[in-house]
This record gives structure tokens, C-alpha cells and sequence, in this order.
């Protein structure tokens, strides 16, 4: 007679160890640049605090220099990720909100009290605006082809690269630190609004697709000189261009404003051509063919 009452065991079930199949390496590269940016902007946080303002400004430089380079070479790549995205998002907040904000702070802001730090805080949390915004466009379909040659708003990388320039005055010589706390908080004030405002500024994505022949040359000879300045001039060069790109903003407003107007006529057109088709037809008291 059998045992009515056997013993339980429970079923042994045969786990599989799962096999992830291995990661391209160009779906890696830009994701270690984005990284390398961002210990460099931490690490700029790290180099104010011991005094070493001119070498965190670098960092921070070099960071919005990598910052270009990531999302270029993983096009180029066919890299391409949300996963690359997000990280660069995140590594972009903490570099050009957090830690441009902090080496303000400690170079000048500081004196300015509570209102200083409001500042920071000000121009931190519109750079997390900025940044969630482009992360929303990306996903629209509806964006026409042409309003991905301009940015809405400052963008991140250009927000910190303006919001510094009192940085390249003081290591020029301009006595910032000594009159100039008031001045720099408006202005990062004005930065931290060009960042979350709609403005829209030119992205320069399809600059340099396809170059004249007979420009060929020069080119090469304004980049030398213009790497010749940068290297002798450095901080002298940087101000240069933080003033030029503010001044251009109002170009890239009117080509804007332009591009709208004329793909604005052009939706309209095809509308406009089939009222003039179906007009003489209701007139005879027809009805159009479906």
C-alpha cells in the first residue's frame, strides 16, 4: 500500500544563466566621453575650493568641448541610444548647472550673501529646465526639418561657456572680483533666462556639410590663426567669442522668424490651389467628385 501521505518536494526548476549578448564598442565610446566630461566638472568643484580657479574653469571648458564631441561621434558611429542620451542629460546638468554655478559662487557670487546663492540656484534649475525641454523635443515627430538647425533657447553647453565670461575678464586683468559682484549676478540672472527662454539660437548642425572649393583654403587659414590666437590669448579669445555669440542671437532671431514665414506660405499654398480648382466647379452648382 502506498503512502497516502507522501512527502512534499517541491519541483526542481532548471534556471538558465541568461546570455546578454555582447555591446558594440561604438555604442560605448560616446557614453566613456560623456563620463570623462563629467568627472571634469566635478572635479572643477574640487580645484575652486583649493584655490585653483583659472585650471576648474578649464575643466569646465573642456567639458562643454567633449560635450560637442559625444553626441557628434555617436552619430557618426551609428551609436546612437536614449540610454546615450539620458546619461548625457544628466552629465550636463551637473557640469554646466551645478558646477559652473559653484565656481561662480566661490570666485564672486559669494559676496552678494543669500541673494548670491539664489543666483546659483536660479541659474541651476534653468539649466534642468533647458535640458528636460530638449528631451521632450527630441520625441516630437511633428518638428519640421528646418527648426533642427536652432536651438530653443541657450543651450547648456553655451549657457556656461556666456555665464564665465567674468571669469575671462579677471584672468585678463579686469578688476571683477573687487566691483563687480552686482554686475555678475544680473548677468548670470540674464544667462540663466537666454537658457529656458524660446529664443531661438542657431545649432549650426548642418554648417560645413558641403564646402566651395575655392573656400577650401582659406578655411584652413582662419583655423590656424584662430588656434594660434586661442593658445597665445586664451582668455582673451574666449571673451571675444562670448561677446560675438551674444551679438548674433538677433541673427539667428531674424533668420528664424524668416524660415517660419516662408514654410508657413508654403503649408499654405496647396490649400490656396485647390480652392481655385473647386471654385468654378460649386459656381455651375456641381458638386466636386470624391
Amino acid at each position: 500500500m502506498s503512502d497516502l501521505f507522501p512527502p512534499f518536494e517541491p519541483e526542481r526548476v532548471e534556471t538558465k544563466r541568461a546570455r546578454f549578448k555582447p555591446i558594440p564598442f561604438r555604442l560605448i565610446a560616446p557614453n566613456v566621453i560623456t563620463l570623462l566630461a563629467l568627472c571634469l566638472g566635478l572635479t572643477a568643484m574640487r580645484l575652486v575650493v583649493e584655490g585653483k580657479l583659472e585650471t576648474a574653469t578649464i575643466c569646465i571648458l573642456v567639458a562643454a568641448a567633449l560635450d560637442g564631441v559625444d553626441g557628434r561621434l555617436a552619430r557618426l558611429l551609428k551609436g546612437t541610444s536614449r540610454f546615450g542620451a539620458e546619461l548625457d542629460s544628466l552629465s550636463d546638468f551637473v557640469n554646466f548647472g551645478v558646477a559652473t554655478g559653484y565656481v561662480l559662487w566661490v570666485f564672486v557670487l559669494h559676496d552678494l550673501k543669500s541673494f548670491g546663492w539664489i543666483i546659483v540656484l536660479t541659474l541651476a534649475c534653468a539649466m534642468a529646465l533647458r535640458l528636460a525641454r530638449f528631451n521632450v523635443m527630441i520625441d516630437d515627430p511633428n518638428r519640421p526639418e528646418w527648426q533642427k538647425n536652432f536651438f530653443v533657447g541657450m543651450p547648456a553647453p553655451a549657457g556656461a561657456i556666456t555665464a564665465m565670461l567674468p571669469l575671462y575678464l579677471h584672468f585678463i586683468g579686469v578688476p571683477v572680483q573687487d566691483y563687480g559682484a552686482p554686475f555678475v549676478g544680473l548677468y548670470i540672472l540674464f544667462i540663466a533666462f537666454l537658457t529656458i527662454s524660446r529664443i531661438p539660437c542657431y545649432a549650426g548642425k548642418t554648417l560645413g556639410t558641403r564646402i566651395p572649393r575655392d573656400q577650401v583654403l582659406p578655411i584652413f587659414v582662419a583655423v590656424v590663426v584662430a588656434a594660434g590666437l586661442l593658445f597665445a590669448y586664451p582668455f582673451e579669445m574666449l571673451a571675444l567669442v562670448v561677446v560675438a555669440y551674444l551679438a548674433l542671437i538677433p541673427v539667428s532671431v531674424a533668420r528664424y522668424r524668416k524660415l517660419e514665414r516662408e514654410y508657413a506660405a508654403e503649408a499654405a499654398a496647396p490649400a490656396v490651389s485647390e480652392a481655385t480648382v473647386t471654385e468654378p466647379v460649386t459656381e455651375l452648382g456641381l458638386e466636386p467628385k470624391a
